[in-house]
């Protein structure tokens, strides 16, 4: 039952990239990102409350409070600086990063629990090196260093911040057994208090620079990574169901995200960048097979 949840995980997740980009650009990002959470909060409880799931759902004890509130820290930052990234460069050069998460998802695996990778697994990583060298001499043709240039830096930080809560996931769900509702309706509330705080220090200090501009888009992203979220959240809480299995699965949403850069953005360079993620996309698969 766990695979169709996550089919429509990724399908969302790709929905939900594009939107992003589309209410990011030349917009201000601490705003956007604040707005699109606290509307897809707001979506999430009221769905909860008009299935009666609401109340059952707050019931929380003191410990897992505090638990999922780290992984909302952790997620707060990787948004940022995907959302950074989202705005500096073209979505055909972000979504391939982000969809390598598998392969720091696996990296921490190996630090943490210390599993040694297969000769399969070490080759997929190989390839997946083999496309980030690609999509530098994309990224140069456009004039983006991809060793330099802040938004790479971005993109790589959220990722791995992203693989981190993707860990994280699976300890609060199948090691705490936290109840999913209870668990991403917590992480909703501390996502638009945290980030809410850091828009605030942000005006105080003056460091807005970007004007703001509200989007048809922005309720959508929240709304969409709610859904996406859910659906991820249950095909997790299944017994016997792999953490790096489901993050390559889901991290499929990199082709439609590609396309969508292609078609939508009028990115350029598509050509060298399809072979990058070709070969992205083959390192995550020989990673799951391995």
């Amino acid at each position: 039952m766990w695979i169709p949840l996550i089919l429509a995980s990724a399908l969302l997740l790709a929905l939900y990239d594009t939107a992003k980009k589309h209410s990011v650009r030349d917009n201000g990002v601490m705003p956007v990102l604040f707005a699109a959470t606290a509307c897809g909060s707001s979506a999430f409880a009221a769905a909860l409350a008009a299935t009666g799931h609401l109340r059952p759902a707050l019931a929380i004890a003191p410990a897992a409070f505090w638990l999922v509130a780290l992984k909302a820290l952790i997620v707060t930052a990787s948004w940022v600086f995907v959302y950074y990234a989202m705005r500096a460069l073209p979505l055909s050069i972000v979504a391939p990063i982000r969809a390598s998460g598998p392969l720091w998802t696996l990296a921490g695996a190996v630090l943490l629990f210390r599993e040694i990778p297969s000769p399969l697994q070490a080759l997929g990583m190989a390839a997946v090196l083999a496309g980030y060298w690609i999509f530098s001499l994309a990224g140069r043709a456009e004039g983006i260093q991809f060793t330099r240039h802040v938004g790479i830096l971005y993109a790589f930080a959220g990722t791995l911040l992203g693989a981190g809560s993707a860990l994280y996931d699976k300890y609060l769900l199948r090691t705490c057994g936290l109840p999913r509702d209870t668990m991403q309706l917590w992480f909703a509330i501390d996502l638009v208090v945290l980030l809410g705080a850091a828009l605030l220090v942000q005006r105080l200090a003056g460091l807005h620079r970007t004007r703001f501009t509200w989007r048809w888009t922005i309720p959508v992203v929240g709304i969409l990574l709610m859904a996406s979220d859910w659906l991820y959240f249950g095909a997790l809480s299944q017994e016997g169901v792999a953490i790096s299995v489901l993050s390559l699965i889901r991290r499929s949403n990199v082709v439609l995200s590609f396309a969508a850069g292609a078609f939508l953005f009028r990115e350029r360079n598509l050509r060298k960048k399809a072979i990058a993620l070709a070969a992205i996309l083959l390192g995550v698969t020989l990673l799951c097979l391995g």
